[in-house]
């Protein structure tokens, strides 16, 4: 087996991944990309092993390790995202950018009374 082939498959792989999270809006596709992202690692550390034939297996191993890191990102990541779409209402990655919450329709802001208080202590 050519090294070529593999190599070539996760250079795409994790070039569509990296367009993936630079152009996308999307929470959960940002998420996908990452994935994909990793998926291409994984291949090339298997592909790598394979052509060096290495007795102790270290990208294999070293590929499980970081599928189960993976699983784990997507899972926190996914509770995240949900936990933001379910407070705001969407998941797009461009609105999520400012953290301040918006204050609610029954605070008043903090620099003094409204124009509803003052037309009353007017009249």
């Amino acid at each position: 087996m050519h090294l070529a082939y593999p190599a070539v498959l996760a250079a795409l792989l994790f070039s569509v991944g990296l367009y993936g999270v630079l152009a996308r809006r999307n929470a959960i596709l940002v998420l996908m990309s990452v994935e994909l992202m990793l998926n291409a690692v994984n291949l090339n550390l298997v592909a790598f092993d394979v052509w060096l034939r290495d007795t102790l297996h270290a990208g294999q191993a070293l590929t499980l390790f970081t599928i189960a890191i993976a699983a784990a990102e997507i899972g926190i990541g996914l509770a995240i995202v949900l936990m933001v779409y379910r407070n705001r209402g969407s998941s797009d990655v461009d609105r999520l950018r400012d953290t301040k919450e918006a204050p609610a329709a029954d605070e008043r802001p903090a620099d003094g009374p409204s124009a509803d208080e003052k037309a009353e202590a007017a009249a």
